[in-house]
């Protein structure tokens, strides 16, 4: 269990590198994620065939993965975007909102019940978002691609969770990647007319830091989250991924100097959001332990029916 949890964590701080290399690396979001794609997408098409994890998937369910890719697509360009139209902080905060968009979609998107505490939890991560927004107009556009992002995210985290019931994570995600580079592909020609990179070949620092993020923080990291998951609940996961963020952030501070960039209208707004955070986490628990005791009573209870006590 410790290896797992170790595996875990170490996978979640691999994830906080992904905005510091969106950063690091002097290409625009479209060619970033062209690049991140056909790097990682070998790799893991490689790991699967080599590790005979890719299963028979059926023509529709193919298409509709593939589908899934070029939204994985267009939500990695736009964190990118934000990335670089802000800084590696602001785009992170701004994609912390993925909680309200997906507490908004998932009901619209499964017919599922709305969850108001969920929305007024998240409603704090929007404030805290609005308090930077409207305090320093520096960063506006790069938090309008933070939003879009996570509306995205939130989308395909639907999407994702429909496939996964029917197939395992990496037949997902391996079809996921093909989607997205042909949907790369064929969006290239018109991305580069419209907007004109200085150069569309990653320059040898470029190539260094894309290999290392495709091999690492993406391969590797989905590759120890995969192996955690073995040992740890899927619940204790998603809920421990709450820290990257954060990562993200210390990282960027500690790498770029970012602390001295941000007001404190930046930290109010962070506060809020980790007091959201916060709160959905205390949540869950909540919800978990009082199922859990709900389950253990029915159990008593079916226990007791079928062995009753002799009367004396």
């Amino acid at each position: 269990m410790k290896k797992a949890f170790l595996q875990l964590h170490l996978s979640i701080l691999l994830a906080g590198w992904t905005g510091i290399f969106g950063k690091l690396i002097e290409l625009t979001p479209g060619l970033i994620v062209f690049w991140r794609i056909v790097i990682a997408g070998g790799l893991l098409w490689l790991w699967a065939w080599f590790t005979g994890r890719i299963e028979r998937v059926t023509p529709r369910d193919r298409i509709g993965i593939m589908l899934v890719g070029a939204l994985l697509m267009l939500q990695w360009t736009l964190f990118y975007a934000s990335i670089k139209a802000s800084s590696v902080s602001i785009g992170v905060v701004a994609f912390s909102s993925i909680g309200f968009f997906t507490a908004l979609l998932e009901p619209l998107m499964t017919g599922s019940r709305v969850k108001p505490k969920e929305i007024l939890f998240s409603c704090l991560t929007v404030l805290g978002i609005y308090l930077i927004f409207h305090f320093d107009t520096r960063y506006r556009l790069g938090i309008a691609f933070g939003l879009a992002s996570a509306a995205a995210a939130a989308a395909l985290a639907v999407y994702f969770r429909k496939y996964r019931a029917k197939y395992s994570s990496v037949t997902v995600m391996s079809w996921q990647l093909t989607g997205g580079f042909v949907s790369a592909l064929a969006l290239l020609p018109a991305y580069l007319t419209l907007m004109p990179p200085q150069n569309v070949l990653p320059q040898p620092i470029d190539w260094l830091w894309l290999v290392i993020f495709a091999t690492f923080c993406t391969l590797g990291m989905y590759i120890l989250q995969i192996q955690s998951l073995e040992k740890i609940s899927a619940f204790t996961v998603n809920l421990s991924y709450n820290l990257e963020p954060v990562y993200s952030i210390i990282l960027a501070m500690i790498l770029f100097g970012e602390a001295h960039e941000l007001g404190l209208e930046f930290y109010g707004g962070l506060a809020l959001i980790c007091l959201s955070v916060a709160l959905q986490t205390g949540s869950v628990l909540s919800t978990q332990r009082r199922l859990k005791r709900i389950a253990e009573r029915k159990a008593r209870e079916a226990q007791y029916r079928a062995d009753p006590p002799n009367d004396r």
